[in-house]
């Protein structure tokens, strides 16, 4: 029987429900997905709560998943039946046993790299790429403050940072994860909900502050983030953990600074670009260069109790659900 993650309305996590479902056969272009591990990423509680609206209910849940091909429909190639892959795709339902989708967005995955590592890297990895290459250009001599220092998405970025000589200042909400970030390259760390990070950021920067701020929390951090910045430097607003950002006065700018906000489909939208992003992050893996952190494990009956860790902040590292 499939069973599959889907909400009847939008709340907190106890509206999710797993119920049984009829697997569709691959159309043209399209393939069966029989998944093994999944990504639990903090999109997906935007999807939960209706921060981000569902296209319509019931809704369905998860945006990566890993597995092997189970079938193929009329035209499809590059991949065949047996397949190790992973995918990412922009649209929710990936908490499911197994899933339709088109041939075009599936990556294949070597056999020395297991399921469970590949669910926990693509989202996350791929997005410290296209922050950190695409839209900020980072170089040595930068300085960035990067918020949620100890999440999935962070402790890549913290030893990316490392690997690129950037120095790096995470955000935490904790003493362990404050210890955490710093195992994994971070160059400085606060905890956010002892000390006023602007503050600090001003003290670690001798006054002029960074060149970048990664802000994936949202509303509560958003104005302090641009008060970290030194003149010409970027606010990249990623996410909206604690909320979305209200409408704001462009004044705040100061007319020199410089702000954006993307989203990983928009740096990912073409095959080629797919292709290129997720080839350097699965390189700088399979060398060892690049740990993926997976510190919450669960299977996917149990995805009610690991949302509710991750809005109570209680997760480190990447989340995944095992099929």
């Amino acid at each position: 029987m499939e069973l599959r993650a889907e909400i009847d309305q939008t709340g907190s996590p106890e509206v999710i429900q797993l119920k049984p479902f009829t697997l569709k056969s691959p159309g043209p272009g399209e393939v069966v997905v029989r998944h093994k591990a999944i990504g639990v990423n903090y999109t997906d509680i935007y999807y939960r709560n209706g921060t981000y609206p569902q296209a319509s209910l019931p809704g369905k849940l998860g945006h990566e998943a890993a597995g092997f091909v189970e079938a193929i429909g009329q035209g499809v190639s590059h991949v065949k039946e047996g397949d190790r892959v992973v995918y990412v795709v922009a649209s929710p339902g990936c908490y499911s046993t197994a899933r339709v989708v088109s041939a075009d967005v599936l990556l294949k995955i070597p056999s020395e790299l297991d399921f469970e590592m590949a669910a926990g890297m693509l989202l996350k990895g791929m997005t410290v790429s296209y922050l950190f290459k695409r839209v900020a250009n980072l170089q040595p001599f930068h300085k960035v403050l990067f918020h949620a220092a100890a999440g999935g998405t962070g402790l890549i970025a913290m030893q990316w940072a490392r690997m690129m000589d950037v120095e790096i200042t995470g955000t935490v909400s904790s003493e362990e994860k404050k210890e955490l970030a710093k195992n994994y390259g971070a160059a400085n760390v606060i905890n956010y909900a002892r000390e006023n990070f602007v503050e600090q950021v001003r003290d670690i920067t001798q006054g002029r502050g960074v060149d970048v701020v990664f802000d994936s929390v949202g509303a509560s951090t958003f104005y302090q983030s641009i008060q970290s910045l030194k003149k010409y430097g970027l606010m990249v607003s990623y996410g909206n953990a604690s909320g979305k950002v209200s409408a704001f006065d462009l004044g705040l700018l100061s007319g020199h600074l410089f702000i954006t906000r993307p989203t990983l489909w928009s740096y990912v939208g073409t095959r080629k670009e797919l292709e290129v992003t997720f080839g350097e992050l699965l390189q700088l893996v399979m060398l060892n260069k690049i740990r993926i952190p997976i510190y919450q494990k669960k299977p996917l009956q149990d995805v009610v109790t690991l949302h509710k860790l991750m809005e109570e902040r209680r997760t480190t590292g990447c989340s995944i659900l095992t099929v």
